[in-house]
């Protein structure tokens, strides 16, 4: 706790550089590519579009709520693009700022947030896009669309926490950005985005807390919450709790991990 209450401070205290350098990579993916930030959005689209197809129109699937396949996939989809995209990146920068990771007066504790502010400016694009489609498709702003900051904050903290953890130790072991990956891939199934989780737990109930148990079922339900229902968070008390008590502990086991392997970061790059 007290490294955590270190960083708070030291995030406060380098917020504008945290800021410039956060901007300076966000540029940075798309210099010298021809067109630019289009490249940015057309990954996600063509996969939403692909899983539009396949389980809107070729399964058919029908959303728990009364709403298209397309409305409903959207807010799922869009929170695991930034969770993935900041995991990502965020495991390798200490390799990518490694000539920052040699200073010895730089702190590079703040690395992990700099790549996670890179992406909250391409998410921010993906929720205007987000909020957008619902307009088209019919879907008058409601009150609680506001409460996206809070599921995309909630979603950046346990990024983070998870980026501290591989970002240090993808350093001598070279393989974690591999394993993450891979876990992501397979991760995105074990959260019902594309699919409606009472596909399963009509037959096995007990399901239902299985799928609850993983961390970001949290996210997904609140995007949709936000989206579509127009429930807020405390509406979830129970599940809101256990969240942040996941993501604290995960925030503080990554801390930990990375203030050990600090000294010896440098050395090893």
């Amino acid at each position: 706790m007290k490294y955590a209450t270190s960083l708070l401070r030291e995030v406060i205290q380098k917020r504008r550089v945290i800021w410039d350098l956060a901007k300076a990579d966000f540029r940075k993916r798309f210099v010298g590519s021809y067109f630019g930030v289009v490249w940015m959005f057309i990954q996600p689209v063509v996969t939403v579009l692909i899983y539009a197809l396949i389980f809107g129109v070729g399964f058919k699937s029908e959303p728990p709520v009364p709403a298209p396949y397309v409305l409903w996939l959207v807010p799922g989809i869009v929170p695991w693009f930034f969770f993935s995209e900041a995991l990502n990146t965020g495991t390798g920068c200490l390799q990518e700022y490694s000539y920052l990771v040699k200073k010895v007066v730089f702190p590079v504790e703040v690395l992990p947030i700099i790549k996670l502010l890179s992406c909250a400016m391409v998410h921010a694009c993906f929720v205007v896009i987000m909020f957008g489609v619902n307009i088209c498709y019919g879907w008058w702003p409601m009150a609680t669309w506001i409460q996206v900051v809070y599921y995309s904050f909630a979603a950046g903290m346990l990024a983070l926490g998870l980026c501290y953890f591989t970002s240090a130790v993808s350093v001598f072991f070279k393989d974690m950005s591999q394993i993450v990956g891979i876990c992501l891939q397979f991760g995105m199934w074990l959260v019902p985005i594309m699919y409606d989780e009472g596909m399963f737990t009509s037959d096995l109930p007990w399901l239902t807390s299985a799928f609850k148990l993983n961390p970001f079922y949290y996210i997904v339900a609140g995007y949709r919450d936000s989206m579509l229902t127009g429930n807020w968070f405390w509406e979830r008390p129970k599940l809101t709790v256990y969240y942040w008590i996941v993501t604290l502990a995960v925030m503080l086991l990554g801390l930990k991990m990375f203030k050990k392997l600090r000294p010896h970061l440098s050395d090893v790059l």
